[in-house]
């Protein structure tokens, strides 16, 4: 990841060099590309190639060599107002699938573009690693328990936040631990992702901010009535493709698209929450057993599937407003929240 993000080419074994588009600071070239189905859909090429899942890889081939500035008109959805007319392209057979889709997914953990010239001209010094090496990466058994201390909030005064880490993951998830933990009573759980403008900035266009403050305050609630509650609060931001991949959607949002195809035209999943990682810190902290508090039956299917026994599922929906009405709209129709 540290090689995507300083625009270093990846030597996957049993695969060609791949020169990842958005970072690439050198004059790089290649007769192909490899981006992903969703993309590729975007591109009119869902008629060449089944394209509806968005971590499948897709290779494809121009009419002329991607230069830099070709690839990154075919990387970048931001690009497609100023370069309408692409193509004409074709969907090639893909011998190393394995080893594309392991790319598309570090790209996506490392929040660039999931884009890449194949065996690319004048490419650098590669990192060389295995398809497998993901996996192990990724493995949640991995994550232990780092430190802990009181940490007073305004919600709780009483709260205990505790850290976790992975060897070789530098995002650090924690957990906020309100009233006593008891094993005779399950805790109140939110899982909440990362959101920098939602829980920092205060941001309208989603409600991420205001449904963290009120989840706080319903744990210490429960608490003050001999229960408790675990805030599980991770650095997934934006469910898992980044920052800068977000404020990505948000732009496209702005030309009209929801916040599903927003994605869908970045070649990003619009769900890449890592619930693995989530399940385990529960089973760090002791606990078997939990009342999730989710509008969305997916996320208890999700931890239900990770061995977290989900007794409640507690309803945890908020007013919209006008800049989030939309989006609000768009998670109940097309993500099946459970919303008014």
């Amino acid at each position: 990841m540290d090689a995507l993000r300083h625009g270093w080419p990846l030597a996957i074994e049993g695969a060609p060099l791949l020169q990842p588009v958005e970072t690439a600071f050198s004059d790089v070239s290649g007769e192909a590309m490899l981006i992903s189905a969703t993309r590729a859909a975007t591109l009119k090429l869902a008629n060449q190639r089944e394209a509806a899942a968005p971590r499948q890889p897709v290779l494809l081939r121009g009419a002329e060599t991607f230069d830099l500035p070709a690839a990154l008109g075919v990387a970048d959805p931001a690009l497609d107002l100023q370069n309408p007319m692409k193509g004409p392209f074709k969907a090639l057979t893909l011998d190393w699938e394995e080893q594309a889709r392991t790319a598309l997914e570090l790209a996506r953990i490392a929040g660039i573009l999931p884009a890449f010239i194949v065996d690319p001209h004048g490419a650098g010094e590669a990192a060389s690693i295995e398809a497998g090496d993901l996996a192990a990466f990724t493995d949640p058994q991995r994550l232990r328990i780092a430190t802990r201390a009181k940490l007073p909030v305004a919600a709780a005064e009483g709260a205990h936040i505790v850290a976790f880490r992975s060897p070789d993951d530098t995002r650090e998830h924690v957990a906020l631990v309100i009233g006593e933990q008891r094993a005779d009573k399950a805790p109140l759980v939110r899982l909440h992702s990362e959101c920098l403008t939602g829980d920092i900035l205060g941001s309208l266009k989603c409600d991420c901010g205001p449904q963290l403050d009120a989840a706080l305050h319903a744990m210490s609630d429960e608490a003050d009535k001999g229960g408790w509650g675990v805030l599980l609060y991770m650095r997934q931001e934006g469910r898992g493709i980044g920052l800068v991949n977000k404020l990505r959607a948000y732009r496209l949002q702005d030309q009209g698209f929801d916040t599903v195809d927003a994605n869908t035209r970045l070649g990003l999943p619009d769900e890449a929450r890592d619930f693995p990682t989530a399940a385990r810190m529960l089973e760090l902290l002791g606990v078997k057993e939990i009342r999730l508090m989710t509008n969305n039956p997916a996320k208890v299917e999700a931890l239900s599937a990770e061995g977290v026994t989900v007794a409640e599922r507690v309803p945890h929906s908020l007013p919209d407003n006008p800049h989030n009405a939309r989006y609000l709209a768009t998670k109940r129709d097309r993500a099946g929240h459970i919303l008014p």
